[in-house]
């Protein structure tokens, strides 16, 4: 067996070896034979320190570091980062071609794969009515966001998307030496241009960048391969012959939060919204446009040899062509029809824009264009053309169905307390001295309740508004404007970040009824009002809070608009920051549960939308098992998470990565609604343990972020926190305030520091002084207990598997370095003592509950992309931790400052989930 699993990763060790080589070629090339050298005296010096950690190593390692120039430190810097990113896309191809060899070995389908997802439903009993009823009612939406841990420039993923494809292409075809050679040559030219792009942007992208980074997905990956997902999820269902031709609905679709998010981001105004909806709108059209032209292309049938419908008939004799080469060529015609349509629609679409012909009459609605295409389709299908509606007709039938003229629904998003300011002042303006800000939560509630009853806006043409106040009064109005030109579809729903009361929620929907998006009159709610519970206390609270709400009268007639759907989003960044790890998990875990009992009551269904990070510390980890431990009733057909960071680029810039990372949303949660047993959860001694863990984890963790004297001073001191909020990575400051407290520090850049620093805190601490406190009080039979709810129980399973993930990442001995930075010894010592000895007693919990000798012994494919990165990057954070003392103790060249960011970028990158 060993022997069989090490001929399985030869492919990728070759290809390792391969890409460093050609990267070394190059940098030898380029630099010099010196610099070739000094780079592998550092790399060979910091695998002796990662294998031994003696002394030796160390010093050797520290006196290299010194005696470096800040332009060779660069040099240094920019080859590691590019060794660990290479290494990645061998890991990535490595996965790939294992996964190919799997399907055509015609093995059993594998657990996150639609085939198994599929063979577990039909074990439940879910036929294939069943199955329409369960896609009819589901909604299923990654949501792409942007934040400050998207570290890499588009033109580095460009240059990482070819490399991808020659290793696929080198893969999937026999080549003759001549074709090797060139591909390797092809190879070598994409590494040289790697290596003479510049890594870091010159100043800090603004937010449009950010939109047209992710559009660059859509169309490179998410216009082809879901279109592709649901064909093959309609052929399996299809291979039932009870399913026949039925068509999936479009359940599966990828929302936006980039150019729609406000909260603390002073950037997105109204114009920046509407310059996302722009570009979206274009990235679909043109992309529909190009694919219905060369469908005209292919489709040449003859009515001289085959045979149309006479609506195919109609659509080709309202066509303006007129060219005789054409005359019997019906499909073609209906095309060009179809096309000059779609044009008029682009122009219509764009700002309003006239058509140049008044004749071509453009399309209202999607559904206007998928029923012509559906003529075709059809007519197809009656006249022997099966095969040929199957291939390009098909997925852009689909595609007009999933991305319609809007390309990604976009949500918007704000803080509560910014919209109750803006509330505030518009009734002080209409109604002088109502104070409304001091208002107990009661007469807040009643007297916006009132409010909401009245068609009558409070805002008035007529008065002087503050900056805030029209900000915010012409964003809802250009959402408004949008909906009637887009559809409701591309501006679905309105989040309200730290929702703490009932006034939030009724807040923002004053601020609706402004714009019109809410009508009173009507009962009439045009998008999603959804709040954001963050911090523990919120959690708690949350139940509490959505039965207030569900009580109003006014809104459970608003909410039968939206089909009596209630979204809730929960915060897993800022309540793991608040409470640590377990205390963040435990929490959530709860709240879904009252949230349901809630729903349940008032007889509506509920969607959760997930606000998980990339990092496990910020709700990362693997979507599948993430989705299975969820409560039972939690998902039931409906789930939305985030994607976020430098994730995206791992989990979506390869088209067969992309591909297998789609498909297992589906199939999770496909899995997840499935009627279950009894869940294990409910055991009353299950529930009392975690309550116990989590109030113990919680007191270590607030003790020591919270409560140790001068804590926030050696964070900002031992992590290169003040660093990353110089780097130009994203749009969104680090602070909410600019100060340097930790409780106004974003989520993201406190996670993002703590990996740069290879300690993970954020994803363990707290769980060690749980463990010992609970066995202390229980003894072997609390440890027994914990290893039953280990074995029995899918919540518990999941949350140990991510810590064991954070755990094998973690490497004190680095760490150490940061801890140097320290000006203070006896801070120094204090705290990071107390880390490490936290750290160690929760990796001993976990080995005891989990019965594992090493880290990730039940996940063997990250272990070994573990050891394939990580001697890349020791190098880069013993650089960083050198060029951050320089740089603290007065070094004013920019280049020390440019070798800081440039190792802040290579470790993000090559850690993957960092933020």
């Amino acid at each position: 067996m060993v022997v069989a699993d090490a001929d399985k990763d030869l492919p990728l060790k070759e290809d390792i070896r391969q890409l460093g080589r050609m990267l070394g070629d190059t940098i030898r090339e380029q630099e010099g034979d010196d610099t070739f050298q000094l780079i592998e005296q550092v790399r060979q010096s910091a695998v002796r320190f990662r294998r031994g950690m003696d002394s030796a190593a160390s010093d050797a390692l520290k006196e290299i570091l010194k005696g470096l120039s800040p332009g060779r430190a660069i040099l240094v810097v920019r080859a590691f980062s590019y060794f660990s990113q290479l290494a990645n896309l061998a890991e990535d191809q490595h996965h790939i071609r294992r996964s190919r060899t799997h399907r055509m070995a015609q093995e059993a389908p594998r657990p996150s794969s639609l085939g198994h997802a599929l063979a577990q439903a039909s074990a439940a009993g879910l036929d294939a009515q069943g199955l329409q009823s369960f896609f009819a009612r589901s909604q299923v939406r990654p949501v792409l966001t942007a934040h400050p841990t998207e570290v890499q420039r588009k033109s580095i993923l460009n240059a990482q998307v070819e490399i991808a494809r020659l290793l696929d292409e080198r893969d999937r075809s026999a080549s003759t030496p001549r074709e090797a050679a060139l591909r390797d040559e092809q190879l070598q030219r994409q590494v040289l241009l790697l290596w003479q792009t510049r890594m870091l942007r010159p100043q800090r992208p603004a937010v449009t960048d950010e939109v047209s980074n992710a559009l660059s997905y859509f169309e490179r990956i998410f216009l082809h391969q879901l279109p592709a997902l649901y064909a093959d999820l309609e052929d399996r269902l299809a291979l039932d012959p009870a399913w026949g031709d039925a068509e999936l609905p479009p359940f599966f679709q990828l929302g936006s939060w980039i150019g729609g998010d406000r909260d603390g981001h002073p950037f997105v105004t109204a114009e920046v919204l509407q310059q996302t909806l722009d570009l979206h709108s274009r990235t679909i059209l043109d992309f529909l446009l190009q694919e219905i032209q060369t469908l005209g292309e292919e489709l040449s049938l003859s009515l001289q040899v085959s045979r149309a419908s006479q609506e195919v008939l109609d659509l080709a004799d309202r066509s303006a062509d007129a060219s005789p080469q054409r005359r019997d060529e019906a499909y073609r015609r209906a095309l060009i029809l179809i096309h000059q349509r779609l044009s008029a629609t682009r122009r219509r679409v764009s700002l309003g824009g006239p058509t140049e012909d008044s004749a071509i009459e453009p399309y209202a609605a999607p559904a206007e264009l998928k029923a012509d295409l559906d003529v075709l389709d059809q007519s197809l299908r009656r006249h022997g053309g099966r095969r040929l509606a199957r291939g390009r007709l098909r997925d852009v039938r689909r595609a007009v169905s999933i991305f319609g003229f809007h390309l990604a629904p976009v949500d918007l998003r704000q803080g509560s307390e910014v919209q109750g300011r803006v509330v505030a002042e518009l009734l002080e303006a209409l109604r002088p001295g109502t104070a409304y800000a001091s208002l107990p939560e009661a007469a807040k509630v009643a007297l916006l309740s009132a409010e909401l009853e009245s068609p009558r806006p409070l805002a008035s043409p007529f008065l002087t508004y503050g900056e805030e106040t029209q900000r915010e009064l012409t964003l809802f109005r250009t959402a408004a404007v949008n909906h009637k030109r887009l559809g409701i579809e591309a501006l679905p729903s309105c989040i309200i970040s730290h929702t703490e009361d009932v006034s939030d929620l009724l807040e923002a929907a004053v601020l609706l009824r402004e714009a019109g998006i809410l009508r009173p009159a009507e009962n009439r709610l045009d998008l999603n009002l959804i709040p954001l519970f963050e911090t523990i206390e919120d959690l708690q609270r949350s139940g509490d809070i959505m039965d207030g709400l569900l009580s109003l009268p006014l809104y459970r007639r608003l909410l039968q608009s939206r089909g009596d759907i209630q979204e809730v989003m929960l915060g897993y960044s800022d309540s793991n920051k608040d409470g640590g790890f377990l205390t963040s998990r435990w929490e959530l875990y709860k709240a879904e549960g009252r949230l349901l009992d809630v729903a349940r009551r008032h007889g509506v269904h509920l969607r959760l939308f997930h606000g998980r990070g990339g990092s496990v510390g910020r709700g990362g980890g693997p979507s599948y098992e993430a989705i299975l431990a969820q409560p039972p009733g939690a998902v039931d057909g409906q789930i939305r998470l985030t994607e976020q960071g430098e994730v995206i680029a791992a989990k979506y810039g390869h088209p067969a990565v992309a591909r297998r990372n789609l498909e297992v949303l589906v199939a999770a949660t496909l899995e997840a609604s499935l009627p279950v047993a009894q869940d294990p959860g409910a055991d009353p001694r299950f529930t009392k343990t975690m309550d116990a863990l989590s109030a113990k984890a919680c007191e270590a963790y607030r003790d020591l972020i919270y409560g140790a004297p001068d804590f926030e001073r050696y964070f900002w001191e031992s992590t290169p926190i003040a660093e990353i909020a110089q780097l130009n990575i994203g749009s969104r400051p680090a602070s909410r305030k600019g100060g340097r407290s930790i409780t106004d520090l974003r989520a993201i850049p406190w996670v993002f520091s703590w990996s740069q620093c290879r300690l993970m805190l954020p994803g363990w601490y707290g769980f060690g002084a749980a463990v010992r406190a609970f066995q202390a009080e229980h003894g072997a039979t609390g440890l027994a207990l914990l290893q039953d709810m280990h074995a029995t129980w899918p919540y518990f399973r999941s949350l140990l598997s991510n810590m064991d993930m954070v755990l094998a990442k973690v490497d004190l001995a680095i760490a150490s370095r940061y801890a140097d930075l320290v000006g203070d010894r006896n801070l120094r010592d204090r705290i990071f003592t107390r880390i490490q000895e936290e750290c160690e007693a929760s990796i001993t919990a976990l080995k005891a509950i989990t019965g594992q000798r090493e880290f990730l012994e039940s996940n063997p494919y990250l272990m070994r992309s573990i050891q394939h990165r990580f001697p890349y990057l020791d190098p880069l954070n013993h650089l960083q931790v050198e060029l951050l003392r320089r740089y603290r103790a007065g070094d004013t060249d920019d280049r020390t400052e440019r070798g800081i960011l440039l190792s802040i970028n290579g470790i993000a990158a090559g850690l993957r989930n960092s933020g």
